[in-house]
């Protein structure tokens, strides 16, 4: 990030045309000129000053235009995703140091007693006298997507966020960039700060909006560039509405990203480069794949790549680099005695290629043997018929757990299609997996949960 980026305004400040670029919602467009002449923050800007200032809103927006606006000022952000349980709202509260909330929601007052300042926000920018040179060097806060027990309270900074934005010239200037993800979790995150920075629009996504509705509304704002996880995109491309918009790029990350998605993005959009990326809260972006294929060059283990350092160590990928966070709020460590993360997924390498098998958390124990769902669910994928799967465990009185799969076909089966299809795809498991990986029993269903971060949801009853 160059040296005059010290904060989101300054870089905007130094921006051209930036009458013509915008954030926009469902329900609203502001162009990012507009915050040159007013605030969204009801006149109460100089009131955060130095303040960390906790952002809960329910609208993105909104969101985006208190980042933008508060980044230099405030001493930190503490981003709020909608998705966190409230009951970890004081929890959060207390180990951040919040001293001031920025909400839509005027309820939260009455969850947030203590706090002292409480500022009202909104999707439109009002006419106000604003000092923004930047003050300080903001930490933004946040929060980790963890399904169960209270989220870990992760530190960056604007550097940290948007280290290697500049490096990736070829993806900068004058495109409309969009998201699956929600803009206060890091994949959102980044794809906000990529617009931002490297002089682009936004089209923001909803939660409440269907996924064929976005997909035409982004189509309409000539979105050129679009990020989301697998499970995000296998749900977009069930809709005919994923061909209401043309993208030069599409990028997936957050989960695996299996050969069968990569196959079906590249036939929906033949003109579009197809990447996969890893990163995570915690070890930052490290890398993205745009050759078209599943797994990860061995090659980029060899030397470091833009500063990013990659190793597997007990078969877990650990990262090292500048785009890293700098530490959990809280007694957890973040990094080793090398400054090295462990981000927790396992690779495994087959040929020139590394080839991600799942997480270390998620592990089923079949008799004393380990199976990662992710490794079956990539081999059910393949078969032509699968549009998405999910791999889990079921109690069994021999072995402890047996492997059974959920999957969502592209199309019903009809005339008895079913059995012919599962033993098909238990065919196809028995030729690439051991046998203890392959499932027990295939079961059919219209549809899979995916949780707010758009990764499936693996732990159901």
């Amino acid at each position: 990030m160059g040296a005059d980026r010290q904060s989101l305004w300054s870089a905007l400040g130094a921006a051209p045309n930036l009458s013509r670029r915008y954030i926009s919602g469902p329900g609203a467009t502001v162009f990012l000129s507009d915050l040159g002449r007013g605030s969204s923050l009801s006149g109460q800007m100089d009131e955060l000053r130095g303040r960390s200032v906790l952002i809960a809103t329910a609208d993105q927006l909104t969101a985006a235009l208190a980042l933008i606006e508060l980044d230099g000022i405030a001493r930190r952000v503490v981003l709020w995703p909608p998705d966190v349980p409230q009951d970890h709202l004081s929890f959060v509260i207390d180990s951040a140091s919040v001293d001031a909330i920025v909400t839509d929601n005027p309820s939260l007052r009455d969850q947030a007693p203590d706090v002292g300042c409480f500022v009202i926000a909104g999707p439109r920018v009002h006419s106000a006298e604003c000092d923004r040179a930047a003050a300080c060097q903001t930490e933004w806060i946040l929060l980790t997507s963890g399904t169960t027990g209270r989220p870990k309270i992760v530190v960056h900074t604007l550097s940290t966020l948007a280290g290697g934005i500049e490096a990736n010239g070829d993806l900068a200037g004058g495109f409309v960039w969009s998201t699956f993800y929600d803009i206060r979790r890091y994949g959102g995150l980044q794809i906000f700060l990529r617009a931002v920075l490297s002089g682009g629009s936004l089209v923001l996504s909803d939660a409440a909006e269907p996924t064929a509705d976005f997909l035409v509304r982004a189509g309409s704002r000539g979105v050129t560039h679009i990020s989301g996880t697998p499970s995000h995109w296998r749900r977009a491309l069930m809709s005919p509405s994923a061909r209401s918009m043309a993208p030069q790029y599409a990028r997936l990350s957050g989960e695996i990203a299996d050969q069968g998605v990569l196959d079906q993005l590249r036939s929906v959009y033949p003109n579009a480069r197809i990447a996969h990326a890893f990163a995570s809260t915690e070890a930052g972006l490290a890398f993205d794949v745009r050759d078209g294929r599943a797994g990860v060059p061995a090659g980029l283990f060899d030397q470091a790549n833009a500063g990013i350092e990659m190793k597997i160590e007990d078969g877990s990928l650990r990262i090292r680099s500048s785009r890293t966070a700098l530490r959990y709020i809280g007694p957890q460590i973040l990094k080793d005695t090398e400054g090295f993360v462990d981000t927790g997924d396992i690779l495994e390498l087959r040929g020139d290629r590394y080839y991600f098998a799942g997480r270390r958390d998620g592990v089923i124990n079949v008799g004393g043997q380990k199976v990662h769902p992710e490794e079956v669910e990539a081999v059910i994928n393949r078969h032509p018929q699968v549009r998405m799967s999910v791999v889990r465990t079921k109690k069994n009185a021999i072995t402890g757990a047996l492997v059974v799969a959920d999957v969502v076909l592209k199309a019903p089966a009809v005339n008895g299609q079913a059995a012919q299809i599962e033993q098909e795809i238990l065919q196809l498991c028995r030729g690439s997996l051991p046998r203890h990986k392959v499932p027990a029993g295939v079961s059919f269903i219209t549809e899979l949960p995916v949780s707010a971060t758009g990764k499936l949801v693996r732990n159901r009853a």
